[in-house]
């Protein structure tokens, strides 16, 4: 069996903790749609995702896992690598958060793929953006996004994240128990406990070069374009070169609103230079 080999001094060294978007929000409202639908990216603790309840047996629904009493999909994870494993095709290694772990797997499309998978070594740190399955009980991470840890505070951050994230679910599951009749109630806001805290794509000034005098970043205009049905019908992701051609931008300008959009988590590299939104899932 796999020990822990989760460092905590290492973890919660080096100074304060660095608030995230995510504990800088404000509340989402609450909407009846499913989560699913949303594709919203979750911080999570692996012992939270080792307890999640399999639905994956359950009709045709189409989420694997239920935490919290909401639909998981895609979530953000923080730990240390171990175990790894490298191959032509793609890379495997376990991830250690302290409070469990997990089997990651990322596919190496192209040499820019193989070069990043190279810095991924047994023992370092890092944060993973991924698409979780459950099956027969065991429970395992697809990642689309990683990059190592630079600052231990981002670990601390993170956990941070994930307490705040449990007591609003929590939460909104009691507000829904207290509500037996709101569809009754003139105005009211339908709770369901499968809609979650929901992640913002785009929260305010998030990102560099965002403007507050109502004019929209190239951030934003990037997740406009990717949003557009024809694109998002494409499963191979929308090229580069077509989102600077639509939107007429420096090239320059376009790769860091991509650069700051991925390190966000809001889209992800499906092939080389061609990208989806994670709403798209």
């Amino acid at each position: 069996m796999y020990a822990s080999q989760f460092d905590g001094n290492a973890a919660f060294s080096g100074g304060g903790f660095m608030p995230s978007q995510t504990t800088q929000g404000n509340d989402s409202p609450f909407t009846p749609s499913k989560n699913r639908d949303a594709q919203s990216l979750l911080p999570l603790t692996i012992k939270q995702i080792n307890d999640a309840v399999d639905a994956s047996q359950s009709n045709d629904d189409k989420t694997n896992l239920i935490i919290d009493g909401v639909d998981v999909n895609n979530v953000t994870l923080v730990g240390r690598v171990c175990n790894r494993l490298g191959r032509l095709s793609d890379i495997n290694f376990v991830l250690d958060d302290g409070t469990g772990t997990i089997e990651c797997n990322k596919w190496l499309q192209d040499a820019a793929d193989q070069n990043e998978a190279e810095g991924i070594l047994d023992g370092i740190y890092v944060r993973l953006h991924g698409h979780l399955k459950g099956f027969q009980g065991k429970k395992t991470l697809n990642i689309f996004s990683f990059r190592p840890v630079t600052d231990f505070n981002e670990i601390a951050s993170h956990f941070i994240d994930c307490i705040y994230v449990h007591l609003y679910n929590s939460r909104l599951r009691q507000i829904q128990a207290s509500i037996p009749n709101q569809q009754h109630v003139p105005n009211s806001t339908q709770i369901t406990p499968t809609k979650g805290y929901q992640a913002q794509a785009m929260p305010p000034n998030q990102f560099p070069g965002q403007h507050n005098n109502g004019q929209k970043s190239v951030e934003e205009m990037v997740i406009e374009v990717l949003h557009l049905p024809s694109n998002r019908a494409r499963d191979e992701g929308v090229s580069r070169d077509l989102i600077a051609q639509h939107l007429g931008i420096p090239f320059d300008k376009l790769m860091l609103a991509i650069k700051n959009l991925t390190e966000e988590g809001a889209i992800y590299e499906a092939i080389a230079d061609h990208y989806k939104s994670i709403v798209d899932g």
